[in-house]
């Protein structure tokens, strides 16, 4: 009788399975990068060295550039990966939000339970994961903004697209008013116009999404990510031990740019 793995491999155009060879090399660029992640997080972002990280795994320096041209090209892959994990943190997040006992047909609550799950679990994870949030959301290290497009700007924009994905469903479901095209300045108008060819949007036949739209996209993530960047960075110690309430103002507020009430009402 023919097996199922020799149907797979005489079928034309079929995908071979990865050689043992190529299996031991991705595991050993995972073990790269979860090493160099581990040395992020105990020791700074100055430890991640690729004479540290050969040194945590047993090899040799030189050893490290069969699987990565250099130093930065590594930082990259780690960067891409936390961008993967914490867009995946978040869509999980936004997947498992249930509206309130006998309010699963308001559709605005519905959508506002999903962008507050997306918020909060974004807080989550970034004050679970300082170094990892500072790597990528704080000051960029030499040779990570050199305006290259690679794996880690790929990754960079996927996460985004987590929030943008929310963010079109619900300008499409309950639409909230916008600036229109000639209230926003025209150098703005340009670069939100590239934003948006970037992040690739997919919309049904004959719709659109205006500019305004974008920048409404862009005022809310400013706010977010200020309100969780300053807690992260201990900015707000100054005045409170406990952020969270006030983090619970910071989603109110983004509500009301969406056409969103929080806390719902009754």
């Amino acid at each position: 009788m023919t097996q199922p793995a020799q149907v797979a491999e005489a079928a034309p155009g079929a995908a071979q399975p990865p050689s043992r060879r190529d299996r031991l090399r991705a595991a050993t660029i995972e073990e790269i990068i979860q090493t160099a992640r581990q040395l992020l997080v105990n020791d700074g972002p100055e430890a991640v060295s690729l004479r540290a990280i050969a040194r945590e795994m047993g090899m040799t320096a030189p050893g490290l550039y069969r699987y990565f041209g250099s130093h930065e090209e590594l930082n990259r892959h780690l960067c891409a990966g936390i961008f993967t994990e914490l867009g995946a943190d978040i869509h999980q997040a936004i997947e498992a939000a249930e509206p309130p006992e006998g309010r699963a047909g308001d559709l605005q609550v519905k959508l506002t339970v999903k962008m507050v799950a997306a918020c909060r679990e974004f807080r989550r994870w970034a004050l679970n994961h300082k170094e990892e949030f500072g790597l990528v959301f704080g000051v960029p290290l030499p040779g990570l903004n050199d305006g290259r497009y690679d794996i880690a700007d790929e990754c960079a924009l996927a996460f985004a697209g987590t929030f943008f994905t929310l963010f079109l469903e619900l300008w499409h479901q309950v639409p909230f008013p916008v600036p229109a095209d000639e209230q926003i300045d025209p150098g703005l108008r340009d670069q939100l116009g590239r934003y948006r060819d970037a992040l690739g949007i997919s919309l049904p036949l004959g719709t659109s999404l205006p500019l305004g739209a974008m920048l409404t996209f862009l005022r809310c993530w400013t706010v977010l990510y200020g309100a969780v960047a300053m807690e992260v960075f201990g900015h707000m110690r100054f005045a409170l031990e406990d952020p969270a309430p006030m983090f619970e103002l910071t989603l109110g507020d983004l509500a009301a740019r969406v056409g969103l009430r929080y806390p719902l009402p009754g």
